[in-house]
């Protein structure tokens, strides 16, 4: 399979990477995925349909009968069975539950193929946790979005904030930021680490159009070098 369309952000949780990846395809015109969501949704759904989601079997047999649709015509980022869930992933206890699922072989397995499916024959940004290491080790160019432990809660709770749950302090978002980096960094499969070519972007001290600005540059020193085309806007392509 021919990855050089794919455009590669890994990170830990509360990096900004979502945001910057979804921004980056807006400026590259290109598509977005989302990753994460992926993950949330199946273990929202899961959940609500009292599926013990510790159960490698039984999430197997689950996944066997669902269907998830992707960024659907009527504006969803993602359904499953036909709901649409894109409201409900974003939850702060929905990320524990994304968590344990994550760390199952048959789950990670069934959303690869989704996401290589999703990429195929078309440009895109695509973010997650193991993007760049395990679903498109190949990527056209991969980027690793950080940021300190104490920053990436401050921007979870502003999240939350935001969309008026105010359940929870800024000290409890610091150890389960913490608890999340353990567990996504010594899981089995597909563990968080920085892929060996990929780039790292601390974004602690940046704002969102100082990293966007550095990203596109890189893709467009990238296409220069390899003399090829990113993304489906005519006129960024001739600038490429």
């Amino acid at each position: 399979m021919n990855h050089t369309n794919v455009i590669a952000i890994d990170g830990p949780s509360g990096s900004g990477k979502s945001t910057i990846a979804k921004k980056l395809a807006q400026r590259l015109g290109t598509l977005y995925i989302d990753t994460g969501a992926m993950f949330r949704a199946l273990a929202y759904s899961a959940h609500s349909n009292n599926i013990d989601i510790h159960d490698e079997s039984a999430m197997k047999e689950y996944i066997s009968d669902i269907k998830i649709q992707y960024q659907t015509s009527d504006g969803a980022l993602i359904k499953i069975n036909g709901k649409d869930l894109s409201e409900e992933i974003r939850e702060h206890h929905v990320s524990k539950l994304a968590s344990i699922i994550s760390g199952i072989p048959c789950v990670r397995q069934f959303l690869l193929d989704f996401q290589r499916d999703l990429a195929k024959d078309r440009p895109c940004v695509m973010e997650g946790r193991d993007i760049g290491t395990v679903v498109f080790p190949t990527a056209f160019i991969k980027f690793f979005v950080t940021a300190s432990i104490e920053v990436r809660a401050k921007r979870r709770l502003d999240q939350l904030n935001e969309n008026g749950e105010n359940s929870v302090d800024l000290d409890q978002l610091i150890k389960d930021v913490k608890k999340r980096d353990e567990k996504d960094t010594s899981r089995e499969v597909a563990p968080l680490k920085v892929a060996d070519d990929a780039q790292l972007i601390d974004t602690s001290s940046m704002d969102i159009e100082s990293v966007l600005t550095k990203l596109v540059d890189l893709v467009k020193k990238k296409a220069s070098e390899l003399n090829v085309a990113i993304g489906m806007d005519e006129s960024l392509n001739k600038s490429l």
